[in-house]
């Protein structure tokens, strides 16, 4: 089996490239900068960028195929550089598909394509798209979204699109280590009463799912067209949960509490400030993030469950324990 990762190189992307050499397959990346570890485990890297249709086309040459993982991942930007990049890109990898006639896409989607800021509790894939979003990035994400599945079964191409939330792990870029990083500095409190529950997804987990998805979507399969949740199938008390990463860290744990309503209050006027002054950097707290943090989150990851059978092989302790080894030998280096 000739594979096509594009966004190879990230956190999620690299986990589906090493599960997949582990497997035997074939793999090719593609992604904006070089990769020379993963060239050493045996994969073919082409640089370029899902923007440009030309490196789609050389990366989709003779792929049977296609794990699309590359995406603008953020809580705040211009709509337009989302845009391009995750529909733009997503509508380009749909024509190579189409064009070198790929049998197989699995599309890497994400849970806040249907959330809105409001609690959601045990929600299942029967949850419709939210009127209005609170963030570029859940918009694109659920353009791209739809675009794929509708694509289901066009030209011999089957698409399924996995939901993953809150991926962590060891080489996380971005979530716990911004965590960390705001608690060290001693900005970091406990939005509203801290009660609120949420699902968390191990990165290894959720490359898992992927491939599981890609075994079973056949022409025949439940799983062609559908889009599925994927978590740990156990929420966790977010900041109960946090601090726990927190003390593995080494960071005393928070305690200190501050109002849901304030700090959305808070991102709003930094996103009005970052836009009104073209300010290129994300701010330390938006209207997106200010909800993620203090409402519930948690889904139904049945029908994965049902569909490919999907289970959670690493548990949250054992997760827990290889990131903060990570953790321990990166302090080392």
């Amino acid at each position: 089996m000739k594979t096509l990762v594009t966004g190879g190189g990230g956190f999620l992307g690299r986990t589906i490239v090493e599960q997949l050499l582990r497997r035997g397959a074939e793999v090719r990346i593609l992604a904006r900068h070089a990769y020379p570890a993963l060239q050493k485990l045996g994969a073919e890297c082409v640089q370029g960028d899902i923007q440009n249709q030309e490196d789609i086309e050389r990366a989709c040459k003779d792929i049977d195929v296609v794990f699309h993982t590359a995406a603008k991942v953020g809580a705040f930007g211009r709509y337009r550089d989302f845009y391009h990049a995750n529909v733009i890109g997503t509508q380009n990898i749909l024509e190579s598909c189409w064009k070198h006639v790929i049998p197989k896409l699995i599309f890497t989607s994400s849970s806040s394509v249907c959330y809105a800021g409001e609690d959601q509790v045990n929600v299942d894939e029967t949850t419709p798209y939210p009127k209005t979003f609170l963030s570029p990035y859940s918009q694109t994400k659920a353009i791209s979204e739809q675009l794929v599945l509708k694509a289901n079964d066009k030209k011999g191409l089957l698409t399924v699109s996995l939901r993953p939330h809150l991926i962590w792990g060891p080489r996380d870029p971005y979530l716990l280590p911004r965590v960390i990083e705001q608690a060290k500095k001693g900005r970091l409190r406990i939005i509203g009463d801290g009660k609120n529950l949420t699902d968390i997804s191990y990165v290894e987990n959720v490359a898992q799912a992927h491939l599981l998805a890609a075994d079973a979507l056949t022409s025949t399969s439940r799983v062609c067209g559908k889009a599925y949740y994927i978590t740990q199938g156990k929420p966790v008390v977010m900041w109960e949960w946090m601090n726990l990463v927190l003390k593995g860290a080494g960071i005393a744990p928070l305690t200190q509490h501050i109002s849901a309503q304030t700090v959305y209050r808070i991102g709003a006027a930094l996103e009005t400030f970052y836009t009104i002054l073209h300010l290129p950097w994300e701010p330390p707290m938006t209207r997106m993030v200010a909800k993620q943090l203090s409402t519930t989150h948690t889904y139904n990851i049945s029908r994965a469950r049902e569909d490919f059978g999907y289970t959670p092989q690493i548990s949250t302790e054992e997760g827990l324990n290889r990131f903060f080894a990570y953790l321990n030998a990166s302090s080392k280096k």
